[in-house]
């Protein structure tokens, strides 16, 4: 691989995935991402029940190879202008948990809690494009598996293991998929749960492994492991209402920095908060947290950058029907309707200047009609705060930087019984920036709009 082509295709990395925060491909369906949604009544095998499903959706994609919609950059008109493509989804999903006590009890056979709670969730996605050449050559597939197991859940004493692994396909603006960067992720871990009493208090003490392995040899500098240990503490003091407080810290570390682009570093990332989350009226839930992040690269490199500042999260939520679920604090049943506004304040890890700030603002209005139309509207704009930004010979490409992020997201499906539905999904997002990353041969513009709109359905058990 030339430099020209190795550099082009390292910043299609770094948008995609320090800026864009690209979601992973298998879990992007809205009805994926709550089991209360996505599953029906099941079919009871034994002690567990299964809730298999299968969606198609066909529509247009404005940008997936994300380039730039200015001109004059490698990215970007007229070398590299923006494509847009129709798209076929097709995503079967399956889900495997042990019957809940509410099950138990509703079939007669009583409600006692279960020593032992499985749950297995999968879900693939092939994605088929039309378009030109460029575009057709992007078809791929994306998956996922989690698994869990809780030993002695809602008891004084438990414990709970966990893993799954995904596969996340990547495009590079040059379109080349020899050169793209499909990564398969892989999670573990083990959690131990105390509750003494009557659960007024609880604590969580656990160990967590991330490991990200890129498939393709352009990829490879940037596959990393990162090794994770939390305590979360819980104090109820009112039926549904909580103090809590969270700490974690992780080892992150790059198999083979010395080949990539830009300098990259390892790191020890110490996040630490404390909060309060609850219903604070009939139809009010508030979250609220501060504390204190640091990001902790290594030192040595005169390039070495840190984040060191506040973070926190504030979030209300108003119940738009009555009588919110008791079992989760901040859940609601899959009847309610709800209006959610936010703000969060946190850092991620960047191939682009070591790591970024993101402050974002969200809401989200959620309305289930009748048991046969569910609607949603999401709506965020973040500001990503961005380092400088060095290439592996300690150039600057870049001085320090901002990405204002609008995105929408609007999900409508009727479901024409109990096991089908419809459903119509249509999402925007932009980088909004003046911002390019220059080096010897080129430049590389950030700035990137997209839009997304598929009409689809459903089969779910």
């Amino acid at each position: 691989m030339t430099t020209r082509s190795f550099l082009r295709s390292f910043l299609g990395l770094a948008v995609s995935t320090s800026v864009v925060a690209f979601p992973a491909i298998a879990g992007a369906q809205e009805w994926l991402k709550d089991r209360r949604f996505s599953e029906g009544a099941g079919v009871r095998a034994g002690d567990f029940e299964i809730h298999p499903g299968v969606g198609a959706e066909i529509g247009y994609d404005s940008n997936w190879l994300l380039r730039s919609y200015r001109t004059g950059f490698q990215n970007s008109a007229p070398a590299a202008p923006e494509k847009g493509a129709g798209m076929l989804r097709i995503t079967p999903s399956i889900s495997i948990q042990t019957l809940s006590a509410a099950r138990r009890k509703d079939q007669g056979e009583g409600g006692a809690q279960p020593m032992v709670e499985l749950r297995a969730t999968a879900a693939a996605t092939y994605r088929e494009f039309f378009g030109d050449s460029e575009l057709t050559k992007q078809r791929n597939i994306g998956a996922n598996l989690d698994v869990r197991a809780d030993i002695a859940p809602r008891r004084p004493f438990g414990f709970s293991l966990f893993g799954g692994v995904s596969r996340i396909p990547r495009p590079n603006t040059g379109a080349d998929p020899n050169q793209a960067f499909d990564s398969d992720n892989v999670y573990g871990g083990g959690e131990f749960n105390i509750a003494p009493g009557g659960g007024t208090f609880d604590m969580h003490a656990g160990y967590t492994l991330n490991a990200t392995f890129f498939e393709k040899l352009s990829g490879k500098p940037f596959d990393n492991i990162r090794h994770e240990i939390a305590v979360r503490n819980r104090w109820r003091f009112r039926p549904r209402t909580a103090l809590f407080s969270e700490t974690s810290l992780g080892f992150q570390n790059y198999s083979n920095p010395n080949g990539a682009a830009t300098v990259l570093t390892n790191s020890t990332p110490l996040r630490t908060r404390f909060g309060v989350n609850g219903l604070v009226g009939p139809r009010v839930a508030f979250l609220g947290a501060v504390g204190y992040g640091a990001s902790f690269y290594a030192l040595g490199a005169k390039t070495t950058q840190q984040y060191d500042s506040v973070i926190g999260q504030a979030e209300l939520r108003f119940y738009l029907t009555d009588n919110p679920d008791t079992s989760e604090l901040g859940k609601v049943s899959l009847t309610q309707s709800s209006l959610t506004v936010g703000y969060t304040r946190d850092f991620q890890n960047s191939f682009l200047g070591d790591v970024y700030g993101v402050d974002k603002g969200y809401g989200t209005l959620s309305y289930f009609f009748g048991s046969r139309v569910l609607t949603s509207a999401t709506a965020a704009v973040s500001n990503l705060s961005f380092k400088n930004v060095f290439l592996a010979d300690g150039s600057v490409a870049a001085s320090s930087f901002n990405v204002v992020r609008p995105e929408i997201t609007l999900y409508g499906e009727y479901r024409f019984s109990d096991t089908v539905a419809m459903n119509l999904t249509a999402n925007y997002s932009q980088n909004v920036t003046s911002q390019s990353i220059k080096y010897p041969e080129g430049s590389f513009d950030l700035a990137w709009r997209r839009a997304q709109v598929f009409l689809g359905g459903r089969f779910f058990l």
